[in-house]
């Protein structure tokens, strides 16, 4: 891995905010309000860059309404394929989350992780899936399958894990012993419910795992639930402080940072939690 990685996240608004309109209507309005910001992350030397959670369609969970199923495809798909040709042409990663179809009635919460030269390295199926008031996601995602992958990049070892999942300890450590460097989290969570916790768990991960975090959220309010999406993507380094401040807590905005890759082996040398950890002792935790 590079010494320095430039990397960049995406937050962005439902361009509509008309939930009545047609599905693919509504998609495509969401990847064309992202290709300017992809455009411009891509002139501004960004080599992995990740997007938010469900990217090109709104957060669709404050309902329960199947019409919401026609926004899945298979993965890798048409998304995946649009995604891996913009990758090649910048010569840049991309986390890329959508709604997953893999059989019908069987879907999934996923992230598409695609190389620089455009190739599909795999994916990262969201496996803790909430069930609580404006988050009704059981009701269109089958908990994940696939477990803690990490992706081998052109510019280095990463992880995904998606949102909700960032509450649940486990899965960063995880990936962390897989040996990823950076993981992102894309999220869509609402400003009333979790902003007490978003500059605390993300931060948190980074230092008790050694990594970069990547943490990503959209912006706006969306009409299915009225919810305000309060954005401040951030990217958090393995001592936890956030790179260069947050982005905006209203507005939609390219994140772009400079991630410093020796700071990882600089903190691993200083605190040797991968050393002292006991997971001899750790075997009641898996059970039921």
């Amino acid at each position: 891995m590079s010494k320095v990685v430039k990397c960049g996240l995406i937050q962005c608004s439902n361009p509509l905010n008309d939930e009545t309109k047609p599905v693919a209507e509504i998609q495509k309005a969401m990847l064309d309000k992202h290709m300017p910001f992809i455009e411009s992350a891509a002139k501004q030397g960004v080599k992995i860059l990740g997007l938010q959670e469900i990217f090109n369609g709104p957060y669709f969970c404050p309902s329960q309404d199947t019409r919401w199923y026609d926004a899945a495809e298979p993965v890798p798909g048409p998304m995946v394929e649009t995604m891996s040709a913009i990758a090649k042409k910048h010569e840049m990663v991309m986390v890329v989350p959508v709604y997953e179809r893999e059989m019908a009635g069987v879907f999934y919460n996923t992230a598409a992780v695609i190389d620089a030269d455009g190739s599909y390295l795999g994916k990262h199926r969201k496996n803790h899936i909430p069930q609580v008031t404006g988050f009704w996601e059981k009701f269109y995602f089958r908990p994940g399958n696939l477990g803690y992958q990490v992706f081998d990049t052109a510019v280095g070892r990463i992880g995904v894990y998606i949102c909700y999942e960032r509450h649940f300890p486990e899965g960063w450590r995880a990936l962390g012993l897989a040996g990823a460097k950076i993981v992102f989290n894309p999220s869509a969570t609402s400003r009333g419910l979790s902003e007490y916790l978003w500059k605390l768990e993300q931060t948190s991960a980074a230092v008790a795992n050694e990594y970069f975090v990547g943490t990503i959220n959209r912006v706006g309010i969306e009409p299915l639930g009225d919810d305000d999406f309060y954005g401040q993507s951030y990217f958090a380094d393995p001592r936890g402080q956030i790179i260069g401040g947050t982005a905006s807590d209203s507005q939609e905005e390219v994140l772009i940072r400079d991630l410093e890759m020796d700071l990882l082996e600089e903190v691993r040398h200083q605190w040797q939690f991968y050393r002292d950890r006991r997971p001899d002792s750790y075997s009641s935790l898996v059970e039921p």
